[in-house]
């Protein structure tokens, strides 16, 4: 702990406000995450539209973001990160504030498009974070900057459930419009620019993880971690519909459990970045094997109990396992990017993990149709097991190429 507080403390006063920013920022637009089945339902004519809607809310934004974010990064690299942050909350405060105003479910799925395309703040972010750090120990700052993104989640989630059992949903969305505008502001007034200019290079230096794109092929990665994500992501559209029709669980309760996840995540991936930091590409994949499998038997078990203590007790332990997997995985993307390529590079894996979003979120939502909220767990650890043989494949390969010394 006190080795990875020393890094923390080399990165300067700068990742404190970088950490702020994303907590509170993501934490906002989380508040109304776990909910938009239930708004969604409430202002759907049919079941069809709901279907649809229910679907939409989620991957509206999603499918904004994966068809910007690439554009944004190489933006980022000519005319500077710290730009594209306040670019990207800005579209986030506007947008939200109109959500709060929709009453139909066509004008709140454009407005979440719109929302997605203009945004795309968590690239942008990471790109300056490693650009002002130098490019020291950057698994450790991708992970404390995902950390943020969690502990937002944990709070937003949670802050949004006594938001909507006291008031409405416009209420949520409202507070996190005004919330996004203060960011911005904050953005704008307190981060400084990089020495060199908005458009200067990250400088090279040392790399937390050890990664050349011979040991770490990027597509692989890449691939990877979207598999791992669209399992993760097939339960957000039935989560709060599982949680009343199991559970009957208040929307508070429904809240909580969701952002156990988060708080799982938290708690554990400050852990495994000290534990893959200088290590190999070779050892971290051999580890996402063992996490993929853990993954796969928490989401089975997961669908087995009827216990909501039980259940949210599993659903920390599984926020825990996947502290070792995104935000490690985009360090290998990373390491394996050369300087002034930082944006465009990590702009392309927010890219691929909204693509990977929405095809878990599609599936999810179609299954959910087709076979019933029961089925739902179950496709979950079978997605994990895929993930495992993916992991297991990349593993294999990359292992082939490098000298056995090198891979322990």
């Amino acid at each position: 702990m006190t080795g990875t507080i020393t890094i923390i403390k080399s990165f300067g006063p700068v990742f404190g406000i970088l950490f702020a920013l994303q907590f509170i920022s993501m934490g906002a637009m989380e508040m109304s995450g776990p909910f938009w089945p239930l708004r969604i339902e409430e202002l759907s004519s049919s079941t069809g539209v709901f279907a649809l809607a229910g679907i939409g809310v989620y991957v509206c934004p999603m499918l904004g973001v994966s068809l910007t974010s690439t554009l944004w990064g190489r933006v980022g690299d000519r005319f500077g990160n710290r730009l594209m942050m306040v670019r990207a909350l800005t579209g986030l405060a506007v947008t939200q504030l109109l959500v709060a105003f929709a009453q139909d479910v066509w004008s709140i799925l454009f407005l979440r498009f719109l929302q997605g395309a203009c945004a795309g703040y968590i690239a942008p972010a990471q790109a300056y974070g490693i650009q002002i750090t130098g490019g020291r120990h950057r698994g450790v700052l991708l992970t404390w900057l995902q950390v943020a993104t969690n502990v937002g989640s944990l709070g937003g989630a949670f802050l949004g459930g006594l938001i909507l059992d006291a008031s409405s949903f416009m209420a949520i969305n409202l507070a996190a419009g005004l919330i996004c505008a203060a960011c911005t502001c904050v953005a704008w007034i307190a981060l400084p620019q990089p020495s060199g200019g908005e458009g200067a290079s990250a400088k090279s230096s040392q790399v937390s993880v050890h990664s050349t794109p011979q040991e770490a092929p990027v597509w692989g990665l890449l691939i990877l971690m979207g598999m791992m994500l669209a399992s993760r992501m097939v339960l957000q559209v039935p989560f709060a519909l599982y949680m009343q029709d199991v559970f009957h669980a208040p929307h508070w309760m429904t809240g909580f459990s969701y952002g156990l996840l988060a708080f799982g995540f938290i708690v554990a991936a400050p852990a495994w970045a000290r534990f893959f930091n200088n290590r190999s590409a070779t050892f971290i994949l051999g580890w996402i094997i063992i996490i993929a499998g853990g993954c796969a038997v928490l989401a089975l078990v997961a669908g087995m109990t009827r216990s909501v203590t039980f259940f949210a007790a599993l659903y920390f332990l599984w926020g825990g396992l996947l502290g070792g997997t995104t935000p490690i995985l985009v360090s290998l993307v990373s390491s394996a990017t050369v300087s002034n390529r930082q944006g465009s590079a990590l702009g392309l894996s927010q890219s691929c993990q909204q693509i990977a979003s929405i095809v878990g979120i599609s599936i999810g939502a179609g299954m959910t149709q087709l076979f019933g909220l029961q089925t739902i767990y179950p496709l979950v650890s079978l997605l994990y097991a895929a993930s495992l043989v993916a992991a297991l494949g990349l593993w294999l390969s990359v292992r082939s190429h490098i000298p056995i010394g090198d891979a322990l």
